[in-house]
């Protein structure tokens, strides 16, 4: 009896057959930015490592697969605006530094209207935003994941050419867990983790500077050591920050080398052949 789909994954088997490229797309490196669990601060990660590669002259795309639960396009000033088409094909939206976006938020009426869709229609929507959005060329293109290890991570990895993971996490006692979940994961599907970024690490004092760890002392370096990962950056809880992606400012509002480690472990990926635009020119 053949396997299905779910079961060949559980076995630590990719699905034989990957998403298409269109022919105007040409993405170099494909990043995911997973967590084991919610409310960790995934899209906060994935665009602070979107500016940040943008920053350093980079051509940058989301694609945003948290379907029913979209914040990029609120956090790079695309609040109110719809993706366009061109012939077959969607084109994504552009933010004001040129970070380019394709989310569901994108493509309802209004940003608050809920996603009330079933499994099947979630990986359809995953398959548009790859196989029919002109994506032009990228160097690099990040996925904002879902929380957890369910069917729209199980579609993203088996099917889009993942080339590296960034795992986001948070101080608390759950952390072992979360990374755990995300590197077996990564483990299954057979992509190399490039690291881990703590959230909420703590925060810093307005009087005196000091960094305060609200939610104790990190055991960070402890678990990644353990699972064998990097450690790529801690992020601060910063009312400032959050109040800029409220605002859809994160581009503007993001301090200069947030992220130094993360951004380097993206640029150090191989680049792979793309099969789209390279197509196209010959």
């Amino acid at each position: 009896m053949a396997e299905c789909e779910h079961a060949a994954a559980a076995g630590g088997k990719k699905a034989p057959q990957q998403f298409e490229e269109n022919t105007l797309s040409e993405a170099k490196r494909v990043i995911a930015v997973l967590s084991g669990k919610g409310g960790v601060g995934k899209s906060l990660v994935t665009g602070s490592l979107a500016v940040g590669l943008a920053r350093r002259g980079n051509k940058v795309g989301i694609l945003d697969a948290d379907i029913t639960g979209p914040s990029i396009p609120k956090m790079l000033g695309m609040s109110g605006r719809h993706a366009s088409g061109i012939g077959n094909l969607l084109l994504p939206e552009v933010s004001e530094t040129g970070i380019k976006v394709m989310s569901s938020n994108l493509l309802l009426a209004n940003e608050t209207d809920p996603v009330l869709w079933r499994g099947p229609v979630i990986a359809g929507a995953i398959r548009q935003f790859w196989s029919d959005t002109s994506w032009g060329p990228l160097d690099y293109l990040l996925v904002d994941m879902p929380p957890g290890t369910g069917d729209v991570a199980l579609t993203v990895f088996q099917s889009l050419p993942v080339d590296g993971i960034v795992v986001v996490t948070s101080p608390q006692d759950l952390v072992s867990m979360i990374v755990a979940k995300a590197v077996n994961m990564a483990d299954k599907m057979h992509v190399p983790v490039l690291g881990i970024i703590e959230n909420m690490s703590y925060i810093t004092c307005p009087d005196c500077g000091k960094k305060i760890e609200v939610f104790g002392p990190s055991k960070l370096d402890e678990v990644a050591a353990g699972y064998g990962v990097e450690v790529l950056g801690r992020l601060p809880i910063d009312p400032a920050l959050a109040g800029a992606c409220d605002a859809g400012a994160l581009e503007q509002a993001l301090p200069e080398n947030l992220l130094p480690d993360a951004v380097a472990a993206c640029e150090a990926v191989a680049p792979h052949e793309g099969e789209g635009a390279a197509k196209a020119t010959e």
